[in-house]
């Protein structure tokens, strides 16, 4: 995935876009086009799940059973954060 892609991703993605949400999650949870960033993927696929994507819950549950309890709070609390700006 190129840096463009991600910034259509992460435009789509404040325009609420369920989809966008979980293609960001997917990124940051394989590392396409950016680093690994379970607390990142986490947060995107927590946001795609409030969003109704069926497959980002699995997601959002296969992470967590890999991160520290502080991790998910993070994560967590970055979506919330997200969702006051992007509702």
């Amino acid at each position: 995935m190129d840096v463009d892609c991600l910034a259509q991703y992460e435009r789509d993605a404040r325009e609420g876009r369920a989809e966008a949400l979980y293609n960001l999650g997917l990124a940051y949870s394989t590392g396409q086009g950016v680093g690994v960033d379970l607390i990142a993927a986490h947060k995107w696929f927590n946001l795609a799940a409030v969003r109704g994507v069926e497959a980002a819950k699995g997601w959002r549950n296969q992470l967590a059973a890999e991160m520290q309890p502080s991790q998910i709070a993070q994560a967590q609390k970055l979506a919330r954060e997200w969702l006051k700006i992007f509702k």
